[in-house]
């Protein structure tokens, strides 16, 4: 029994690496508390400077505020890990690591507030008109990788591991991936094109003819998603959009509306030309949906003898974006026309062809 015991007693003092188990249990201990006061010290920082902030007037440090949040926990950690170093006899190599590493911590915790002071800031800056969302995100996740490749460049340097050749060798290996990964370079580059010349924005309806018509959902850096109207996405490289003509519903100032109606032959010229007006008053009245378009006026003409009609023409816009409300005053606008033709006593003609026989058909 006594022979037990001294063992205990000896595994109890040697420990590891020269830390006896007692030293091993408060360092438990610390290593605990500051995991669980990461949260405590996180919450209450954050309300405290929110009574602060509260007091001002723009919301701009309300945001930030609450990106802060998260890095506020690692302070506790970092903490702790430093008073664990400074209480275990640490030497040597041993000593070297522990102090590094709580600067990397420290460094960590610096960046990683840097990196979350990143969304809000260009949330604040998307509200002037020349950063457009798709040219925001870009730049947001643009920056938020240079923060991080800052902050681990210095956490190499803090470990003595050299930038320079390894920049050089990555330099090197960068050629040989370029060689091989020239479509991707491709695509950067074109998405880049179409943020910078402002082509479309993601909520634009645009349609390729012959290809595809949807709803641009996102601009990355490879590609391009575009929700069909059956509502299944489509990737497109950003090469391809860029070497395509695209037109952009998006940015359509009005929406046109352009029929031929055809009336039958036996219609009078004086009912034709009060079908026309009558129809010009409707597409002409704002609070029907429609609107004046200065470049072009709304009309209802008769313009042409058809093989089998008198055809008139109606051209006129609405602002409508919304494809369920342009459809709506384009119901509308038929409606109208059928009640305006039949109170005026004609009809709507169809392809129709009489003939004529110079002699009887003998039987």
């Amino acid at each position: 029994m006594d022979d037990f015991l001294n063992l205990l007693n000896q595994v109890w003092t040697s420990g590891f690496l020269g830390i006896n188990m007692s030293q091993i249990l408060v360092t438990i201990f610390i290593l605990t508390a500051s995991l669980i006061l990461r949260g405590v010290f996180a919450n209450l920082g954050v309300s405290t400077l929110k009574k602060i902030t509260s007091k001002t007037k723009t919301d701009l440090d309300d945001i930030l505020l609450d990106s802060l949040k998260r890095p506020l926990g690692f302070i506790p950690v970092t903490i702790g890990f430093y008073i664990i170093m400074i209480y275990l006899p640490l030497e040597g190599i041993v000593d070297l690591v522990a102090t590094n590493l709580v600067k990397a911590l420290i460094v960590y915790t610096i960046f990683s507030a840097l990196s979350n002071f990143v969304s809000p800031l260009f949330s604040v800056l998307s509200n002037n008109t020349w950063l457009t969302q798709a040219m925001s995100v870009w730049l947001e996740r643009s920056t938020r990788v240079l923060v991080w490749v800052i902050g681990l460049a210095i956490i190499l340097d803090i470990f003595g591991i050299e930038i320079g050749p390894l920049i050089a060798g990555l330099g090197l290996f960068s050629v040989a991936i370029a060689l091989g990964a020239q479509d991707l370079f491709k695509n950067l580059i074109s998405g880049m094109l179409i943020i910078g010349e402002n082509r479309f924005q993601p909520g634009h309806r645009i349609e390729v003819p012959g290809q595809f018509h949807g709803i641009v959902e996102s601009i990355g850096f490879r590609s391009t998603t575009v929700r069909l109207f059956d509502t299944s996405p489509m990737i497109i490289p950003n090469k391809d959009l860029s070497d395509i003509s695209v037109i952009n519903h998006g940015l359509n100032k009005y929406r046109r509306i352009r029929w031929m109606i055809n009336l039958i032959y036996s219609s009078s010229a004086e009912e034709i030309s009060k079908i026309c007006k009558e129809i010009e008053n409707f597409i002409n009245d704002e609070n029907q949906g429609f609107c004046i378009n200065p470049g072009q006026e709304s009309f209802a003409k008769a313009v042409e003898f058809g093989a089998s009609s008198i055809d008139l023409e109606i051209l006129c816009y609405t602002n409508k974006d919304s494809y369920t409300e342009y459809s709506e005053v384009k119901q509308n606008l038929l409606l109208k026309i059928k009640s305006i033709v039949i109170k005026n006593n004609s009809d709507f003609a169809f392809p129709s062809r009489s003939i004529y026989f110079e002699n009887n058909l003998e039987k």
